[in-house]
């Protein structure tokens, strides 16, 4: 919730937003994630690259 610009958790907290993950609907984890990007501690770029890999390792998208 620090980084919502948008405000959307303040208002699903008010009730003005429905099924919002993690407020009034629940966040389901992934049991087996193929790629887990921890944003508090990874700059965009370094997500970014990190998901880019991810890609190019499964022959998604060519390097």
């Amino acid at each position: 919730e620090k980084r919502d610009p948008k405000g959307l958790y303040k208002k699903a907290r008010a009730g003005n937003l429905r099924n919002f993950t993690g407020i009034d609907s629940p966040y389901e984890a992934p049991e087996n994630p193929e790629i887990e990007i921890n944003t508090d501690d990874m700059s965009l770029e370094d997500a970014a690259e990190r998901v880019i890999n991810g890609l190019i390792e499964r022959g998604i998208i060519e390097a």
